[in-house]
């Protein structure tokens, strides 16, 4: 059942050349100065119960614009925007807070917004002030909190009660990773009762552990919609285009989603993963020697090259990663037609399952001054445990546990 239905939602705004002719458009009259700025362009589609949905873009995307039209704090230029259950949100810090009113008056006021009556409140603000876990501050003006108490007094209001429908937008990442971790498990286990999530962050592991769908907003249209892993790689290739770059994304056969980008000054030609003999793998076992085979051509001249290189688990989550700028082995002044080959060694000291490769070609530490080539899912293998005792997680280590028994 759908718990938010958004359909051809835009908004835009006129823009005066002076305030004579704002005045003047009350009563019908037009200039031809007056200019439209359209910050959202029509816009549809439908959030289920119990699903999380990330809303992904640049600043200046119209996220934050979407979010005000749902929430109704904002009214949209056309289209509908039909909400069925109780809504929470989070938008701009410090929102609909007065900051000459105490945190507990504050958390009062923003319940009794919410339409709950006194007798809720008073119940449930002995827990509230618990989770905000504040102190005497709870009774101090808001106006000596900081950033990241206002955001713990907001967020334990809005989770105050379990809403159908929690909206975040960026406000957690102000938060310490203490009471970030703390939220993100009642937004989970809120999510374990049929709570409907929409996340506006930047962070991608924060969107690929809580989140099951993401949009893509660019330039105040939805320019791309699916998994949040294959989001957030085009999202990531999307900052680190350049002019004259190329960005594309294919389906494997596997049914997952790789995505390329870069300026092809350099590329990568092939890669490999083997194991001690030089055969290629697909199945590795638990801490198994291997070595990843990269090979990459110059096509131009470049001053420079750098190569980049993460592990990725199933959800997308780095678990390791470095390049050759970190590891002091850049190589420099390099012709067309060059070819180089990187075997990288490592032992896979990984838990079981399937992980990917990431490569990147650059000029220096990250790809923001130059990206030649981006690849996502470069290569994908499995992790399997042959002969290592049962264990959980994705990281394997030795480990030596001692018990001494004392006879009594």
């Amino acid at each position: 059942m759908s718990v938010l239905s958004v359909r051809q939602v835009s908004k835009s705004y006129r823009k005066y050349p002076n305030e004579l002719v704002r005045v003047a458009s009350w009563f019908g009259w037009r200039s031809a100065e007056t200019q439209t700025l359209e910050v959202l362009k029509p816009i549809s589609f439908d959030v289920q119960a119990g699903e999380s949905v990330a809303i992904v873009g640049q600043n200046g995307a119209g996220k934050s614009t979407l979010l005000k039209m749902i929430v109704g704090t904002l009214n949209p230029s056309s289209g509908s925007v039909h909400v069925h259950g109780k809504v929470a949100a989070i938008l701009e810090l410090g929102m609909g807070f007065n900051l000459d009113f105490t945190g507990r008056q504050n958390a009062m006021h923003g319940l009794a917004l919410m339409g709950y009556n006194q007798e809720q409140i008073e119940a449930v603000l002995p827990d509230l002030q618990a989770f905000a876990e504040i102190g005497s501050y709870f009774d101090q003006p808001l106006r000596v909190y900081s950033s990241g108490m206002q955001m713990r007094v907001a967020f334990a209001v809005a989770t105050a009660f379990r809403p159908d429908i929690l909206i975040v937008d960026e406000a957690l990442s102000v938060g310490d990773a203490y009471f970030q971790h703390k939220s993100f498990e009642r937004i989970k286990s809120f999510q374990q009762m049929g709570t409907s999530l929409l996340l506006v962050s930047h962070d991608k592991t924060a969107i690929q552990t809580v989140c099951n769908r993401a949009l893509l907003l660019a330039n105040g249209q939805i320019i791309q919609e699916g998994r949040p892993d294959d989001i957030m790689d085009y999202y990531n290739a999307m900052i680190a285009e350049k002019e004259n770059s190329q960005l594309t994304q294919q389906k494997l056969t596997n049914g997952l989603t790789q995505t390329y980008s870069g300026s092809g000054e350099a590329k990568i030609m092939s890669v490999q993963l083997l194991n001690a003999k030089q055969q290629r793998l697909d199945v590795v076992s638990v801490n198994q020697d291997v070595q990843l085979l990269v090979r990459v051509k110059v096509t131009t001249p470049i001053s420079q090259l750098v190569l980049g290189y993460a592990l990725k688990d199933r959800l997308g989550r780095v678990v390791f990663g470095t390049n050759t700028w970190h590891t002091q082995q850049l190589i420099r002044n390099l012709q067309a037609d060059e070819e180089i080959e990187y075997a990288i060694h490592f032992k896979a000291s990984l838990g079981e399952g399937s992980y990917s490769v990431v490569l990147a070609l650059t000029d220096s530490e990250n790809h923001l001054n130059a990206n030649y080539a981006w690849l996502e899912r470069a290569l994908i293998f499995e992790v399997i445990n042959t002969d290592k005792p049962v264990f959980e997680g994705i990281l394997w280590q030795e480990n030596n546990i001692q018990i001494h028994r004392e006879k009594s």
